[in-house]
């Protein structure tokens, strides 16, 4: 899925409060936005937003107080030079910071070059965090995948599986123990940096939940808004499966940890057997606090491995 362009009067009305800055500079450009090309080429949000002593092609250049006087000079000719330097590199936006003021050279060029430029009095350094933040999440890698996604203790965990073993019905129930409801069906995924995904739910289903033989169902307003997130990382992965796939595919016990691809990061998969008598629920909550105690560094499996390997000994001692 292609990320829409960020322009500049978009970026500049989502931090309009929060940064209280103001458009000094070439207002009319409004459509200025983030080549396609270093977004494309960008690992994260953090390649696209940069101080001044790291200047890249098409980046947002955030110039603080250090940067203000490096620009600033006795000479015009220098100063000119300065940025000019800074604008044949194409930024899609220049943003002054720390409460300094614009050189009167700046103002000039950026209006001749038609980039806009926006001074705010908060520090660089927020600014830049805030900046790579929101455009990490804009522009990070993403994809849709059919499932169940739910916050489970405190962990993002998404149940998939076979069609007709009850993903939902086993959504409901777990809503019901007290676990919140992030998406059904769709489940947007965003790789917001290099080890950590987001799942989100579409605005068309959000709330709902589609369970056979009774329909949609609004989660908000029959358990309250306690029972709905916005959107929670995804940690696990639940799949469910017949018997026979089970048998067919998957150990029993396998020697190490389940993995699933997703937009390259490795996120931990459990395989749950859905069989009539189980409680998947009750499985799918021990699953989690399993999941939760290897993440701390406790191994279940490695300890019976540990156990069998000091009995054999003793065995073979006495």
């Amino acid at each position: 899925m292609k990320p829409t362009a960020v322009s500049a009067d978009v970026l500049f009305e989502d931090f309009r409060q929060k940064l209280d800055w103001q458009w000094v500079a070439s207002k009319d450009a409004t459509e200025r936005h983030f080549d396609e090309v270093a977004v494309r080429m960008a690992r994260s949000g953090a390649d696209l937003v940069g101080y001044l002593n790291y200047i890249h092609p098409y980046r947002l250049q955030v110039l603080g107080e250090r940067e203000m006087n490096y620009l600033r000079h006795e000479d015009p000719q220098v100063c000119e030079r300065r940025v000019s330097r800074i604008l044949t590199l194409v930024p899609p936006v220049l943003v002054v910071a720390d409460g300094q003021t614009p050189t009167a050279a700046m103002l000039t060029l950026c209006e001749e070059a038609q980039i806009p430029m926006f001074v705010t009095t908060e520090s660089a350094a927020f600014v830049i965090d805030l900046l790579r933040a929101y455009l990490s999440k804009h522009f990070a890698d993403r994809t849709t995948l059919h499932g169940v996604f739910m916050d489970i203790l405190g962990m993002g965990v998404m149940i998939t599986g076979e069609s007709g073993l009850g993903k939902s019905e086993l959504g409901l129930e777990l809503i019901s123990r007290g676990h919140g409801l992030v998406a059904d069906d769709a489940v947007d995924l965003f790789r917001i940096n290099q080890t950590t995904l987001e799942g989100r739910c579409p605005a068309l289903l959000q709330n709902l939940l589609e369970v056979r033989g009774i329909g949609l169902l609004d989660i908000q307003a029959i358990f309250g808004e306690t029972a709905v997130r916005r959107k929670m990382r995804l940690k696990l992965i639940v799949h469910l499966v017949r018997k026979e796939t089970l048998e067919r595919d998957y150990d029993r016990l396998p020697h190490e940890p389940l993995t699933a691809d997703v937009l390259g990061i490795a996120v931990r998969k459990v395989v749950i057997q859905v069989v009539a008598g189980r409680n998947i629920a009750v499985l799918v909550e021990a699953a989690v606090r399993n999941t939760i105690l290897q993440m701390r560094g406790i191994d279940t499996y490695e300890k019976f491995v540990s156990r069998h390997r000091e009995a054999m000994q003793s065995n073979q001692i006495d």
